[in-house]
């Protein structure tokens, strides 16, 4: 029995977004009982929240704040990795972070995509991280911008997704043609018959591509 999954972690509702099977069955079974085999396996996650908190926005007494402990493996230990979340229920105000456990440098951090066999590697973005891909796109950080835990995958995928929309409300032929030809790079980086290159540079060091083949450095 083969079982492969991705799962993508959105930092603002604390929950899985993406959950995708691959599976060789040799005997009738369905893919719910092996979510809910995968999900029981799984470490528990430590989750606190504080109800009728002050908005640092319309400064009413309506966010809610949220963390979650994520304890994510990485060869033969765990990372633990703090998830931070805060929503108003009054001007629908968001904000999501995340965190590692301890003190951090400044951090440049890069994986060369070289296959399929990539996309499956875990990548932990901060709201201050700065993700570039060389030719394709950069991603600026900053306090407006909120951090999550997804795959390369699933950040190809949201690279995507923007490039679409990008080409959807172009009015300019060149600039619609040059977002097709950008989107053709990104289905062939996914397919694996393409490479690319993806660097996060962080100040806060809360960033991170959590594979042995990722290069780091400390930032300057």
């Amino acid at each position: 029995m083969l079982l492969v999954y991705n799962a993508e972690y959105d930092a603002n509702e604390m929950s899985i977004l993406t959950l995708n099977f691959i599976e060789d069955i040799p005997f009738p079974i369905t893919k719910f009982i092996y979510a809910l085999c995968l999900i029981l396996l799984m470490p528990e996650d430590k989750i606190d929240t504080l109800e009728g908190q002050q908005c640092p926005i319309c400064h009413k007494n309506t966010c809610r704040l949220t963390q979650m402990d994520r304890h994510i493996p990485f060869g033969n230990k765990e990372i633990l990795i703090y998830v931070f979340s805060m929503n108003c229920s009054d001007c629908k105000y968001h904000k999501a972070d995340v965190e590692f456990a301890g003190d951090r440098d400044p951090t440049k951090v890069s994986l060369d995509v070289e296959g399929d066999k990539d996309l499956g590697i875990m990548i932990v973005r901060s709201g201050e991280g700065v993700i570039k891909i060389p030719h394709i796109t950069t991603i600026e950080g900053g306090p407006a911008s909120n951090g999550y835990i997804t795959t390369v995958e699933g950040l190809l995928n949201r690279v995507k997704k923007a490039v679409e929309t990008l080409r959807d409300n172009a009015e300019d032929d060149a600039e619609k043609k040059k977002a097709k030809n950008m989107l053709k790079k990104l289905t062939r980086i996914m397919w694996g018959k393409d490479k690319c290159r993806i660097i996060i540079e962080d100040p806060t060091g809360n960033s991170d591509i959590l594979s042995e083949k990722a290069e780091r450095s400390k930032l300057k």
